[in-house]
């Protein structure tokens, strides 16, 4: 999963990417509006945190022009203790959660959890498929009940095919949630990622869709 953290205090933004990435998501970062707005208008993110007192243009804006845009990707924006108006602003301007500061990092990743899942249409933290489970909490993948060991790009792609069960998802769509901004993306690399899987797993649970991607299917309906 790919996030955009907009925040212009660099010492939160750094707190809540290394969160974040900790956790295994691919993060993005901006420090004011217009950047914040420029990458989330033109980048496929899962999730933005957006704190509402930017510099440049203001988080308040910035939303209202991603929604205008039709950018619908959940968003959780920050807000201070003491302004209640900031959070009524955010929730009418488009805005899917938010959190209040000082926060805790354990809070805004289960809020950002919970966005993932509701935006796929998903109730629970829990994936199953087959004698698969991940438990996107504990970011912990097990088969028949024993723990699979798998790299952070590795789980980015199981997570993903399947958050989205029973759908195709495209090798450049793969590629667009599974690295951040900077990093030197080749899709091409997804082969590789979706072959280590399947020999970690040891289940038929990933169909090749021939020129079209890959599908997260129950055992036995892939081909």
């Amino acid at each position: 999963m790919r996030l955009l953290v907009v925040e212009d205090d660099k010492d939160l933004n750094r707190q809540l990417c290394a969160g974040l990435r900790s956790a295994g998501y691919a993060v993005d970062t901006a420090f004011d509006g217009e950047e914040g707005h420029f990458l989330g208008d033109t980048e496929p993110y899962d999730v933005v945190i957006l704190d509402l007192g930017l510099p440049e243009l203001d988080g308040i804006s910035v939303l209202e022009r991603w929604r205008k845009n039709e950018r619908m990707m959940p968003v959780l924006v920050l807000t201070a203790r003491d302004r209640w108006s900031d959070k009524v602003s955010g929730i009418d301007a488009g805005a899917d959660d938010y959190v209040t500061k000082p926060f805790h990092m354990e809070e805004v990743l289960a809020r950002v959890r919970a966005l993932i899942r509701r935006a796929a249409g998903n109730a629970s933290n829990d994936y199953v498929l087959g004698p698969v489970h991940l438990d996107a909490r504990a970011s912990r993948v097990t088969v028949d009940g024993a723990a699979v060991k798998l790299t952070s790009h590795e789980y980015r792609v199981l997570a993903y095919l399947m958050l989205h069960q029973g759908r195709i998802v495209s090798r450049t769509e793969l590629t667009e949630h599974l690295y951040d901004q900077d990093f030197d993306r080749d899709s091409n690399t997804i082969e590789v990622f979706i072959g280590r899987l399947r020999k970690k797993l040891d289940a038929e649970i990933i169909e090749t869709v021939r020129g079209l991607g890959y599908r997260a299917v129950p055992p036995g309906d892939a081909t």
